[in-house]
């Protein structure tokens, strides 16, 4: 088995020297080349090929997320894994947009760089295991958070009343008796619902109900 070839880019050479020891230290994984900077990154990079590059965030000339992007773009199969320092979720975020498939932070255990290293290898994405649980909240809050500001908060109270009677498979007729309100007034609810949701018959407002976390897909098995 071919060794993984590593490229280093940050711009503390102390550092660096550090890693450059740690890695070429670990079974099948050795370092080609290191950087200094974005552009030089990109440079070595285009010169030795390398599997993966271990990318600081913060260097001159040209930072690590664009670096990564132009690299990215440039060399599709050289994997990044972003360096960093930061544990911040939008870091991982901007990351991930611009292209790295890892991120660990510098304080990480020597065997998580290692394992970083194989897993964005072999094609998988790595985030480092302290702040996995942090990425994982913050995505379920933005989920939520679009929920609350989807579409179906345009209904007024009986409007969505009314969809979620429509949902659950109830006929005009009994939703007027459950709300005490006209037939004519829930088919009067019903076209407003279409005209905000975009949504019509009782099949599209169930797929759109399970689509924005109205309702759970296994609502009906309950």
């Amino acid at each position: 088995m071919n060794s993984i070839r590593v490229l280093i880019a940050d711009d503390h050479a102390v550092f660096r020297e550090g890693l450059h020891l740690l890695i070429n230290g670990f079974k099948d994984i050795e370092v080609v080349a290191e950087a200094a900077d974005g552009i030089e990154a990109l440079e070595k990079a285009r010169a030795t090929k390398p599997d993966v590059i271990l990318m600081d965030i913060a260097m001159p000339r040209m930072n690590g997320l664009d670096a990564t992007k132009v690299i990215h773009d440039a060399l599709g199969d050289v994997k990044v894994i972003i360096l960093s320092m930061h544990e911040k979720e939008e870091y991982v975020h901007q990351a991930f947009k611009f292209g790295a498939t890892g991120y660990i932070l510098k304080g990480s255990p020597s065997q998580e760089v290692a394992k970083a290293i194989k897993a964005v290898h072999e094609g998988n994405y790595f985030l480092t295991s302290r702040m996995q649980e942090g990425v994982i909240k913050a995505y379920i809050e933005s989920r939520e958070d679009h929920k609350v500001h989807s579409s179906f908060d345009l209904l007024s109270s009986r409007e969505q009343q009314v969809f979620r009677l429509v949902v659950e498979g109830n006929s005009t007729q009994r939703i007027s008796e459950l709300l005490c309100i006209s037939p004519k007034t829930v088919e009067s609810h019903r076209t407003k619902i279409g005209k905000k949701l975009g949504v019509n018959t009782p099949i599209d407002m169930v797929k759109y109900a399970i689509r924005s976390g109205v309702i759970k897909p296994d609502f009906w098995e309950s």
